[in-house]
C-alpha cells in the first residue's frame, strides 16, 4: 500500500485546520516480472545502488558524452523548463508574504479654501468670508492577519509543493533530454552505417550489371538477365538515396536537440557502440523515490491536499489587526515635534455568513482536485512500472533477435557467394542470384537496425528507472 500525504503539517497554531492524508491502495510486486536475473530477495531495498547521473557514459562513446553535455547546456526546451522553476519559486515567496505584517509609509500634503456663505464681512462689500488651510502629514501603517486557522500557511505550503514539483520537473526534463539526445545520436550513427551498406550494395550491383552486360554483348547471356541486372542496380540506387535522406533527417534532429542551427553539417562516428552489460533494476518499491516525474507528481498531490486545508480554513473567521502612527500639522517643521503625533489601533473579526455557497463550493472543488491528483499519481506509478517491465522484456527479446539475425546474415552471405559462383559457371539462373543478394542485404540492414534498437532500449530502461545503475557484475553499495 502506498500512502500519499495529501496535506503538509501546519505548525505554530493548535487551531490550524488539517486535511487528513489520503491513502492509495496500489499493489506493488516484490520483484520485476520481466527481470531475468532478479536481485536476491534477502538483500536490503538499497542493494540496487544509487542511480548514476551520467548514465550515458556507460556506452563508452566520447562523442555521445560530448553531445549530451552540449544538449544539457544549450537546449531551449530545457531552458524554458528552468524558467518555469523560477516562476514557481517566486510564487512560493509571494504566497508566504502574507504571514508577515504588511508595513507601509506615507507622506501627504493638502491645501484648501473654504467659503462661509451667509457671514458678511463689514466693509468688504459683496465679498464672501473664506478660510484657507494647509495640512502636511507623515504616517507609518501596519496591518496583519492572524493566521488562526492556518489558511495562509496552507497556501504557502501549496505553493512550496508546486515549487518542489517544478524542481523535479527540471530534473525530469534533463533526464528526458539526455535520453532523446542519445537516441538521436544512435539513429544518426545507424543511418550512416545504412548509407555505407547501401553504397557497398550499389557498387556490387553495378559490377554485376557490367559483367552481365559484357556477356550479353558476347551473346553469352540473354536480354532478360541484363534487364534484371539493370533493374537491380536502379533499385539499389533508390535505396541509397532513401538512406541518405534518413541520415540527413537524423543529423538535423540531433542538431536541434543540441541547440544548433539545423544545417545538416553534423558528423557522427562510424559505428554503433557495443551494447552495455546487464543492469540491476532494483526493487519495484524503489521506483517511487527514484523517478523525477513520480516525485513531481507526489509534490503536486501534497499541494492539492494543502489547498483543501486552505479552502476549509476560509470558512472560519478572519482576525485582522491594523495600526497607524505619524504626525500631522499645518507646518512642515512641526513634523519633527512629538506634540503633533497621532496614532490609531484597530482589530476586526470577519466571519463569512452568506456568500451564495461560494466558500463551500471552493472546499468541494479543492477536494475533487486532490482526488484527481491522487488518481493521476496512481496512474503515473502504474505507467512507470509498465515502462520498466517493458524495457526489461525488450532487452531479452532484442538480444535473441540480434543473435538470430547474425546467423541469418552469415548464412545469407554464404548463399549469395554460392549463387554468384553457380551463375558464373552457368549452373544457376540469375533469379537465384537476385534472391540471394536481396536476402543478404535485407538481413544485414535489419541487423544494423536491431543493434540500434538494443541501445535505444537500454536508454528507455535508464529513463524508466530514473537514471543509470551499476552493471550487475559490480558489487552493489548502499547509498549514503
Amino acid at each position: 500500500m502506498i500512502t500519499a500525504s495529501a496535506a503538509l503539517a501546519l505548525t505554530g497554531c493548535s487551531l490550524a485546520v488539517r486535511e487528513p492524508a489520503r491513502e492509495l491502495e496500489l499493489e506493488v510486486p516484490v520483484g520485476w516480472a520481466a527481470e531475468e536475473s532478479p536481485p536476491a530477495r534477502e538483500a536490503p531495498p538499497t542493494a540496487a545502488g544509487a542511480p548514476q547521473d551520467r548514465w550515458w557514459e556507460s556506452f563508452e562513446a566520447a562523442q555521445l558524452t560530448g553531445f549530451v553535455e552540449e544538449a544539457l547546456g544549450n537546449n531551449y526546451d530545457l531552458r524554458a523548463t528552468s524558467h518555469r522553476l523560477r516562476q514557481a519559486e517566486v510564487r512560493a515567496r509571494i504566497a508566504g508574504a502574507e504571514l508577515s505584517p504588511q508595513i507601509s509609509a506615507g507622506l501627504n500634503a493638502s491645501r484648501g479654501r473654504r467659503n462661509f456663505i451667509g457671514f458678511p464681512i463689514f466693509g468688504g462689500g459683496e465679498s464672501v468670508l473664506s478660510s484657507t488651510s494647509s495640512n502636511i502629514g507623515v504616517s507609518l501603517d501596519i496591518s496583519w492577519e492572524a493566521d488562526v486557522w492556518g489558511r495562509i500557511r496552507a497556501g504557502r505550503e501549496a505553493a512550496a509543493s508546486d515549487r518542489d514539483a517544478a524542481r523535479w520537473d527540471v530534473q525530469g526534463a534533463q533526464l528526458s533530454l539526455a535520453g532523446q539526445t542519445a537516441k538521436a545520436w544512435f539513429a544518426l550513427v545507424e543511418a550512416r552505417q545504412q548509407v555505407r551498406l547501401a553504397e557497398k550494395t550499389l557498387e556490387s550491383r553495378t559490377q554485376t550489371r557490367e559483367k552481365i552486360e559484357r556477356r550479353y554483348q558476347l551473346g553469352l547471356r540473354g536480354g532478360l538477365d541484363l534487364r534484371l541486372a539493370r533493374s537491380n542496380e536502379a533499385a539499389a540506387e533508390a535505396t541509397l538515396t532513401a538512406r541518405l535522406q534518413q541520415e540527413d533527417g537524423a543529423r538535423r534532429q540531433l542538431e536541434i536537440l543540441l541547440g544548433r542551427y539545423p544545417g545538416g553539417s553534423l558528423e557522427a562516428q562510424a559505428t554503433l557502440p557495443p551494447s552495455p552489460g546487464p543492469v540491476q533494476a532494483g526493487l519495484p518499491a524503489e521506483l517511487i523515490a527514484r523517478r523525477p516525474d513520480l516525485r513531481a507528481t507526489d509534490r503536486r498531490l501534497a499541494g492539492a491536499g494543502a489547498r483543501v486545508a486552505q479552502a476549509r480554513a476560509a470558512l472560519y473567521p478572519a482576525l485582522r489587526l491594523t495600526g497607524s502612527g505619524g504626525r500631522t500639522s499645518e507646518e512642515l517643521g512641526d513634523l519633527l515635534s512629538g506634540d503633533f503625533s497621532v496614532w490609531s489601533l484597530a482589530s476586526g473579526l470577519l466571519q463569512p455568513i452568506f456568500q451564495g455557497g461560494r466558500l463551500r463550493a471552493g472546499v468541494e472543488l479543492a477536494s475533487a482536485s486532490a482526488d484527481e491528483a491522487l488518481a493521476l499519481y496512481a496512474q503515473a506509478a502504474l505507467r512507470a512500472f509498465s515502462e520498466v517491465e517493458g524495457s526489461l522484456a525488450a532487452e531479452g527479446f532484442l538480444r535473441r533477435r540480434e543473435a538470430a539475425l547474425e546467423r541469418a546474415v552469415h548464412q545469407a552471405t554464404a548463399a549469395q557467394k554460392t549463387a554468384e559462383r553457380r551463375y558464373s559457371s552457368g549452373l544457376a539462373e540469375y533469379l537465384e542470384v537476385l534472391e540471394s543478394q536481396r536476402q543478404a542485404f535485407q538481413f544485414e540492414s535489419q541487423l544494423l537496425e536491431v543493434r540500434r534498437l538494443r541501445l535505444t532500449s537500454r536508454v528507455d530502461l535508464y529513463l524508466a528507472l530514473g537514471g543509470g545503475f551499476p552493471p550487475a557484475s559490480e558489487s552493489p553499495k548502499a547509498p549514503s
